[in-house]
């Protein structure tokens, strides 16, 4: 039952309980329940949630409830899940968000799919995000927005709102997300879950990622537990490993190696971090001091150029999908019906578009003055946004494309250094927002470095449990 009737949340006494995957994963696994009793009591959660977050956007439960009775091996064996609807699933459509196009039902999973599944997991259905994942709330022009189960007045977060909603909301226990300015990171501080983006190839990627200039976007997941996330990276090794890069491994607590962690307060835009936020990374600071780590102010890695260079791919990104809508997406394309950010975005790179030369060789510099960072910190600290999670309507893309880019490019000025330049970084719980709402620290690390992540992750969960919605 809610402790605060603003929270939404369909956590009750039945097989999913309030366990976490893998909890869930070895209830499974001991016969203390079948993998069908967890996926219908995640199937009946769904339901029960749906017409107050409105975060599926394609139920499969039928499916589901078949795979279930002969779910895969994996660590996750039996574990239900949700993918993003952003990635092919056989038989689902693939909508992205818009309604620019009919979707049409997929002949085969993605790789990221097949990866994701290799763990075990059985996916319900798939989750809604904002039209080409380009926002940082999950809102629409004409249709219901995403909530966040803290308080539904409020932002899920994006572009993996859907997916985070459902997690925080007890739903299912871990979800597909993937991250292409703050798609994990973003989402997972709206609702208080952790968030890992991988480095850059970590994981298996999509073929939209994959033809892309520069490779913005990982897959991941998002879970309510850091040791949910260390094994899904564990796991998804077992599917494919590259091996350019050290493997992550099964991390299991924390590390006894004391760090010396950078703070950063506020981002290269000039936009100052509110006041809420600032108290947050300074609490976080001073909890790592308090835990022997060694902590000490950071400079910023990039400078003011790297916005307008991110701006403008973002711009292309748009821009690609409205030029080649009708390859990509479906004959039906019409880029007429795409929102006010995305046309907004593709017009925008329109007039700019021969800036793009040196925009892309500056983003594509920003690996290396990212890892340069990591000679002096093991580790930087900063916010995951400029300020708190918003209320729905703030970004909405009924707005005019300039307020609306202008709010979007202050709100979400942390998250995308870490997808130009490739590391890796994770949004933690820690705190919370005066209104109640979850309040994330954002921890980013040198290439290749997910496991000092999770180990940190790991001590600050001890040493500051994460809320739970449904206490």
């Amino acid at each position: 039952m809610n402790t605060d009737s603003t929270r939404v949340h369909a956590f009750r006494d039945d097989a999913l309980g309030e366990l976490d995957a893998t909890g869930v994963a070895e209830l499974i696994a001991s016969g203390q329940a079948s993998a069908r009793e967890v996926m219908e009591a995640a199937v009946e959660r769904a339901e029960s949630v749906q017409g107050r977050l409105n975060a599926v956007q394609f139920p499969d439960y039928d499916r589901a409830l078949s795979q279930a009775d002969s779910p895969r091996r994996g660590v996750f064996g039996g574990v239900p899940t949700v993918v993003k609807d952003n990635v092919d699933v056989t038989g689902l459509p693939s909508g992205h968000g818009s309604a620019a196009f009919t979707p049409k039902p997929a002949d085969r999973d993605s790789d990221v799919v097949a990866q994701l599944l290799s763990t075990g997991l059985v996916s319900l259905g798939k989750s809604r995000l904002p039209e080409f994942g380009f926002s940082a709330s999950t809102e629409y022009p004409a249709a219901e927005p995403v909530h966040n189960p803290w308080n539904p007045d409020y932002s899920s977060g994006a572009s993996s709102g859907g997916s985070a909603a459902l997690v925080a909301a007890g739903v299912v226990p871990i979800a597909h997300a993937n991250d292409g300015g703050g798609s994990i990171r973003i989402p997972a501080a709206a609702c208080g879950l952790v968030g890992l983006k991988p480095t850059r190839g970590r994981t298996v990627a999509d073929p939209m990622d994959q033809s892309m200039p520069i490779r913005v976007v990982t897959q991941g997941v998002v879970t309510r537990t850091v040791r949910d996330t260390a094994r899904y990276y564990a796991a998804a090794e077992n599917h494919y490993r590259n091996p350019k890069l050290p493997p992550v491994r099964l991390v299991e607590g924390p590390s006894s190696t004391r760090l010396r962690i950078g703070v950063i307060l506020d981002s290269v835009n000039g936009f100052r971090t509110d006041e809420e936020t600032r108290n947050s990374v300074r609490a976080t600071a001073n909890l790592l001091a308090d835990l022997g780590h060694h902590v000490d102010e950071a400079p910023m890695p990039v400078g003011p150029s790297f916005v307008e260079d991110f701006g403008l791919y973002w711009g292309f990104l748009s821009f690609a999908i409205h030029g080649g809508g009708k390859k990509m997406l479906g004959s039906d394309f019409d880029k007429s019906k795409t929102d006010n950010l995305s046309r907004g975005l593709a017009a925008m790179y329109r007039k700019n578009m021969t800036k793009t030369p040196r925009a892309l060789y500056r983003l594509r510099r920003t690996q290396r003055a990212y890892a340069d960072a990591f000679a002096r910190f093991d580790v930087i600290l900063s916010p995951v946004v400029a300020h708190t999670t918003p209320r729905l309507g703030y970004l909405s893309p009924t707005q005019s494309f300039d307020d609306l880019f202008r709010k979007l490019v202050d709100y979400t000025a942390f998250t995308p250094l870490n997808n130009a330049a490739g590391g890796p970084a994770i949004s933690l719980p820690l705190h919370q927002t005066e209104a109640g709402l979850p309040l994330a620290s954002h921890f980013s690390a040198a290439h290749g470095d997910e496991r000092t992540l999770l180990e940190l992750a790991y001590e600050l969960e001890q040493a500051r449990p994460f809320r739970q919605i449904q206490h």
